[in-house]
């Protein structure tokens, strides 16, 4: 994860300054071409949290221009907790003593099955179209199996259409791309929080778009509210106090299932959030990048194109990629499904870009037409290893008595540390995000790598995202060495000190 500075203010968490911790997002900019030296002479703005780099960036490079500093200081502030995981992986056999990695959102539990399919003859093919250029929204035997694909799996009521699909190169892409197309430079989107905070970074860089933040919170109100509930409720307030304060909402961004809650919207609250959007003129961008990471039969989960009418089709956007539900973040292949072929053409001329090779092309094509092997072999097996990853950690947490938040889908749950302890003594000494941090560097010191709430936008301190999508022996460690810090006890599982690392920033995706 990766933060953009911000001042205090009353109603977003603000990041410290650079001298201080980093790593927590927010932001609250207005341009990418003022000096780095400049500071702000602005209220801070209450309702969300983009902030202006530019206004903390004590000088620029001279090999850069002010957009070339930016993005570095955005590649400096992300990576760096990402980069100290890798000087120091974890390795059964190399390097048993490195860090275990719970904080990337990644399914490693079925490679066994992808390598196998991966690798069968009808996977490779090589043509001379396939070598040349392809029409940049992607090959059309491509999108047209795309269109099956989602039809079928998102229960679309009509078939969808391919001349509706556009092809690029994983759904950061389609973050970026859609935030560039679909807002003027310094407008926004809402977006519920906490929330997958690469999200800042993806529509910022080329866009300059900004986030508002619907803030939710972990109190239940009511027999039929949850933790972290979002409600139409608290999307009028967020747009009206953005709007108050000369901010101009472009959209609304939802994702479904929800990273890092986990959480499922029911069909009913969809058609309440997209009702609200075109009440307001608002485009909403859905990202269902996990939609068949579904594990708990129970959960319920409903794609956005099942429902049998759209509110405002015309700014109804869809994302779903291969990286979380087929375990290929590696391959980079993502989809956009989208009715406006006014912005489906827009994304389509990024494609040049942000766009796949022929021969990925064709293996995808390959892959999610082989409905047999999706339904009877790889489903039903990722989704067994799911639960009973799932299963492991969440019976070793409520062991330890921590309360924790996840609803069957995705790969990570949600876990609350800011409890008392049963021996009395708390997991944050103080409710703040400086403790926050330095829990998670505790973690980190004892070579076990997690995500803290406040790289997810989080109000309350405490929370931190733990993925549990990994083989059993690394799960396995990992837990143990998560149980030695929160019992008190931060040393290695062969009993040697942590080494002492130069304090991160954040860890990321």
């Amino acid at each position: 994860m990766f933060t953009l500075p911000q001042k205090e203010s009353r109603m977003t968490t603000a990041c410290p300054d650079s001298d201080s911790i980093q790593g927590l997002p927010g932001n609250k900019g207005d341009g990418l071409e003022r000096e780095c030296s400049r500071k702000p002479d602005q209220k801070p703005l209450k309702f969300y949290g983009v902030g202006d780099p530019a206004a903390v960036l004590s000088c620029s490079s001279p090999y850069l221009s002010s957009r070339g500093s930016i993005i570095k200081w955005f590649w400096d502030s992300a990576e760096e907790g990402y980069r100290t995981y890798h000087m120091d992986e974890y390795d059964e056999d190399k390097n048993p003593s490195g860090i275990i990695n719970l904080g990337t959102s990644e399914n490693k539990l079925c490679f066994d099955l992808l390598s196998r399919r991966l690798s069968q003859s009808d996977m490779l093919r090589m043509e001379p179209a396939l070598l040349q250029y392809p029409d940049w929204r992607g090959h059309l035997f491509l999108r047209e199996e795309v269109a099956r694909f989602l039809s079928f799996y998102c229960r679309s009521p009509a078939p969808l259409k391919p001349e509706n699909v556009v092809v690029l190169n994983g759904c950061a892409s389609l973050f970026s791309a859609l935030a560039t197309v679909l807002c003027e430079a310094g407008e926004a989107f809402l977006i519920p929080a906490p929330y997958y905070g690469a999200i800042t970074q993806h529509v910022y860089l080329y866009g300059n778009v900004r986030l508002v933040c619907v803030y939710l919170d972990s109190e239940v109100t009511g027999l039929e509210t949850r933790p972290f509930q979002l409600t139409v409720e608290k999307l009028e307030i967020a747009l009206q106090g953005a709007n108050s304060e000369g901010v101009k909402v472009k959209g609304l961004i939802l994702i479904n299932p929800q990273n890092p809650l986990g959480d499922i919207y029911s069909p009913g609250e969809l058609q309440e959030y997209l009702e609200f959007a075109k009440r307001h003129e608002l485009h909403v961008m859905v990202d269902e990048v996990y939609m068949l990471s579904v594990f708990e039969e129970s959960a319920g989960y409903r794609s956005v194109l099942s429902l049998e009418r759209l509110p405002d089709p015309q700014r109804t956007h869809v994302m779903w990629a291969t990286s979380k539900d087929f375990g290929m973040s590696g391959l980079r292949f993502g989809t956009l499904y989208t009715e406006n072929r006014a912005v489906a053409a827009a994304v389509a001329s990024l494609c040049r870009y942000h766009g796949l090779s022929g021969l990925v092309q064709y293996q995808m094509a390959q892959l999610l037409r082989d409905r047999d092997w999706i339904n009877q072999v790889y489903l039903p097996e990722n989704h067994a290893r799911l639960k009973a990853a799932h299963t492991y950690v969440s019976e070793d947490l409520r062991a330890l008595g921590i309360p924790f938040v996840s609803r069957g889908a995705g790969f990570f749950i949600w876990v609350d540390l800011r409890k008392v302890k049963q021996v009395e003594m708390r997991y944050l000494p103080e409710a703040t995000f400086e403790e926050e941090v330095l829990l998670w560097r505790r973690f980190l010191e004892n070579k076990v790598l997690l995500s803290f709430g406040k790289a997810f936008e989080c109000k309350e301190p405490g929370w931190f995202r733990l993925v549990f999508s990994d083989k059993t022996h690394r799960l396995r460690l990992g837990m143990q060495r998560v149980r030695q810090v929160l019992e008190g006890q931060p040393q290695l599982a062969d009993g040697t000190p942590p080494r002492q690392i130069q304090e991160p920033r954040g860890p990321h995706r």
